[in-house]
């Protein structure tokens, strides 16, 4: 039964997003340190009108957007092939559980949503079936012919159409239902005027442009630059070497004589980016969140510790700069084995992995490294946080 008083968004995040460039799709990378799907949530959220947002995502990544996501509540929804497809599959979703009265369908890729916008949409609601947020063209429009400029178009009646666009839910599902399913569309409302209902036109804004090419992440982290500071953190940690043990570098298995132990798999390398990056943050140490003296982390392996160290920054709204290591021993030989901890390192942290730098030194055999007692590491982590993180 349709709830006649319920507001709803839906965020369409399905796409792969090749255009922008690199393997991640675009509603999951991250601009100022948060993901593009979790600044369009945000921005939902934050309206007092709207009271549930589902997503739709495509098949196999629920899982890296509840991650992205966090403590922030949705239910995840199934695309399919098209947008078309995967909004009917939202629509659909709504409709089999509370149902709604209204329905606010939005890109995921347009993050930065003023609440003004929100406004205009609902205010027509009440009066009309669909509304669509729009902006004038005000670039000259020319038709093109063989590589060669042709007539001009006139542009007096002509719209840059963004989202959210705002329908009567009984009235957007039901077009959806009726539509040529042969036939593709561009958007929602193109769906509903097929039905003979009038689309309103609402001012949008210039700030919710589409994030498609790479430099409109460029654009968009420049634009949010200013509400973020840097932050430094330092790391160190120190094990010894013993027999009958396993050497874990840098979360590389190294061959060596002899391994180290500690209380996990004593994986110094990591452990000092661990601290560097709780330092960074203000939150302690690795002691602190994983107490040697809690069996449950005897033998554990530290990619686990440090995985948690980089979800403490995402969910501090943070970004990872850049990671620099510095292992000090007398043995084994860093060298053949950095590339390999670099890559490790980058995808624990999920970073490119020019941000990650490690080096190895020696203490010209002086002290407990230089006897091959043991092996140390440092470590410094520069971070971008929110301001008034």
């Amino acid at each position: 039964m349709i709830d006649n008083s319920k507001t709803v968004a839906l965020i369409v995040a399905a796409g792969q997003g090749n255009r922008a460039g690199g393997d991640t799709p675009k509603q999951f990378r991250l601009v100022a340190g948060k993901a593009v799907l979790a600044h369009a949530y945000d921005a939902l959220a934050a309206h007092g009108g709207i009271d549930a947002i589902h997503i739709v995502l495509g098949a196999g990544q629920e899982n890296t957007a509840r991650k992205l996501l966090g403590d922030r509540v949705a239910s995840f929804i199934e695309g399919a092939d098209s947008r078309r497809g995967s909004v009917r599959a939202g629509l659909e979703s709504i409709a089999a559980t509370d149902g709604a009265a209204r329905v606010l369908i939005h890109d995921a890729a347009r993050p930065f949503l003023p609440a003004a916008v929100i406004d205009r949409l609902l205010g027509v609601l009440d009066d009309a079936q669909g509304a669509i947020p729009v902006l004038p063209v005000a670039d000259t429009l020319v038709r093109g012919m063989d590589g060669c400029m042709a007539d001009g178009v006139p542009r007096d009646a002509l719209f840059r159409v963004q989202t959210p666009q705002a329908f009567r839910f009984d009235t957007i599902i039901a077009a959806h239902r009726s539509w040529d399913i042969a036939r593709e569309a561009t958007d929602d409302a193109q769906i509903l005027r097929a039905t003979g209902y009038d689309v309103i036109l609402v001012d949008g804004d210039e700030g919710l442009e589409k994030l498609t090419y790479p430099q409109d992440f460029a654009r968009a982290e420049a634009r949010l630059a200013p509400t973020m500071t840097a932050r430094v953190g330092m790391g160190y940690d120190v094990h010894r070497l013993a027999a009958d043990e396993l050497l874990w570098l840098g979360g590389v298995l190294v061959p060596h004589d002899r391994g180290l132990a500690g209380h996990s798999d004593a994986d110094v390398a990591l452990h000092a980016i661990v601290d560097a990056l709780l330092g960074a943050l203000a939150e302690g140490d690795i002691g602190s969140h994983f107490p040697p003296s809690d069996a449950q982390w005897r033998g554990a392996s530290s990619d686990r510790f440090l995985a948690y160290a980089g979800d403490r920054v995402t969910a501090r709204g943070g970004r990872i700069d850049h990671v620099d290591l510095t292992i000090i021993c007398e043995a084994p030989k860093i060298g053949p084995h950095r590339d390999a901890m670099r890559t490790r390192i980058a995808t624990i942290l999920a970073v490119p992995i020019d941000r990650v730098s490690v080096k190895a030194t020696t203490t010209e055999r002086l002290g407990f490294a230089g006897r091959r007692e043991g092996i140390a590491a440092q470590a410094v982590a520069t971070l971008s946080l929110p301001a008034l993180s």
